[in-house]
């Protein structure tokens, strides 16, 4: 086993959002989970950096696919709007209650969320490099 298998599978034990580094939605996404995720479970990495690509090959994803978030949790991935409706359950407070929408077939959810995903550069724009983290939140972002 290589030593990129071995970080792989330290990465299965723990929730791991991959999520367009560039993208201005999806970096506001991560820091709105921050803080709502006060026992720190679930893990960031861009989709761009070496390890969101290790992870994406790893589970059998495209790494040339930017356009999904992507959760890796207990050996399983998920993506689209499964991924962000597992992460709804993780936060806290109400928002576990997004996941009643899980009811609704996977189609019509994916199609709303492919349309977001569509616009999403030119709705909230697009940045020059991926977020670099603060001091206070770099423990939560996978090198």
């Amino acid at each position: 086993m290589t030593e990129n298998s071995h970080a792989e599978e330290d990465y299965e034990q723990q929730a791991v959002l991959l999520f367009d580094g560039v993208c201005n939605l999806c970096s506001q996404a991560v820091l709105f989970i921050i803080p709502r995720d006060p026992e720190g479970t679930v893990h960031f990495a861009s989709l761009q950096s070496d390890t969101g690509q290790r992870l994406l090959t790893w589970h059998g994803l495209s790494p040339d696919k930017l356009d999904t978030i992507v959760l890796i949790e207990a050996g399983k991935s998920y993506i689209k709007s499964t991924a962000a409706l597992k992460i709804a359950q993780k936060l806290y407070r109400l928002w576990p209650l997004l996941y009643v929408f899980i009811i609704i077939p996977r189609p019509l959810r994916d199609a709303v969320y492919d349309w977001i995903a569509r616009n999403r550069y030119r709705w909230f724009g697009k940045k020059e490099q991926c977020l670099m983290p603060t001091p206070a939140i770099r423990e939560r972002f996978l090198n």
